[in-house]
């Protein structure tokens, strides 16, 4: 195809993904297997390539059944009893949690250490990897909130309320349930919030819509059950409708760049740029 196609410099893998590879590359370099709790990341395509290298993937119950083996913890965090299991059936754990991520479930467990009879509240995704590892270090006793609407129905506003928020979450809603919760709380109880949204993910909202704006066709390339991805390829759409988001190369339909000049390709934090320099490759070989 005759067009111009650029890659954005800024999409692919973030530090705490980049990582969590690189440890598990090299495990399985000297190892030829290695287990991991979860997938490594939310990409198809990375994780055939890594499980082609003896990556095996496990969930929390074979992890709990697993005793004398190497375990890599990935990029989001586990909770404190991923560690005590790991102890009792003799798992050696082999740990790429975010630093990020690290620091935060660090927070909330001394907070909750500290002011057991608050409420600390957690912005984020019910149910993701992240979040459990984080409502872990409260044994449980986290409010997780989605949305305003959350915040509305789940927080009591006359306790104290301390909120932390989900690393990969966006800046601008967190401001808004910041700002609901000042204008709601009781005068008595005292309100702590903390940006705990990890700047190399948070930056890129804005960096993808200025990308997608300046390009005729958007190529959005991520796995589908990335909540990051999601986020983005929304954003992208916002502001080119001729966004198209895949997974693969297989899935390109060449229609859709049929009056385009400029092709702009990007990806989630869990897009590899080999998957992006195969999905431009494909479409200048067409």
């Amino acid at each position: 195809m005759n067009v111009e196609i650029e890659i954005d410099n800024g999409s692919g893998f973030c530090f705490g993904v980049t990582t969590a590879i690189r440890k598990a590359e090299e495990e399985l370099a000297q190892d030829g297997q290695l287990y991991c709790l979860g997938d490594i990341v939310h990409n198809g395509m990375e994780m055939e390539r890594l499980h082609r290298q003896g990556l095996i993937t496990i969930d929390h119950e074979q992890f709990n059944q697993l005793h004398n083996a190497k375990v890599l913890l990935r990029a989001h965090g586990e909770p404190p009893e991923t560690y005590e299991i790991a102890q009792r059936n003799n798992i050696e754990i082999v740990d790429a949690t975010c630093p990020v991520v690290l620091a935060l479930q660090g927070r909330i467990k001394r907070q909750y250490v500290g002011n057991p009879n608050g409420q600390i509240v957690i912005f984020g995704k019910n149910g993701h990897a992240e979040v459990l590892g984080l409502v872990g270090q409260t044994h449980g006793h986290a409010i997780v909130v989605e949305n305003l609407e959350d915040v509305k129905r789940k927080v009591d506003f006359e306790r104290d309320i301390t909120l932390f928020s989900q690393t990969t979450k966006n800046l601008d809603e967190y401001r808004l349930i910041i700002s609901y919760i000042q204008d709601h709380l009781n005068p008595q109880a005292t309100f702590k919030n903390y940006d705990t949204i990890c700047r190399q993910v948070a930056n890129r909202m804005p960096h993808i819509a200025d990308f997608a704006a300046h390009h005729d066709a958007i190529l959005f390339v991520s796995g589908r059950k990335s909540s990051n991805g999601h986020a983005l390829f929304s954003r992208c759409l916002a502001v080119n409708p001729n966004s198209h988001h895949i997974e693969s190369k297989e899935e390109i339909d060449y229609e859709w760049f049929k009056d385009a000049r400029t092709i702009g390709i990007c990806g989630a934090t869990s897009t590899p740029k080999w998957l992006m320099e195969q999905c431009r490759d494909a479409i200048l070989n067409h």
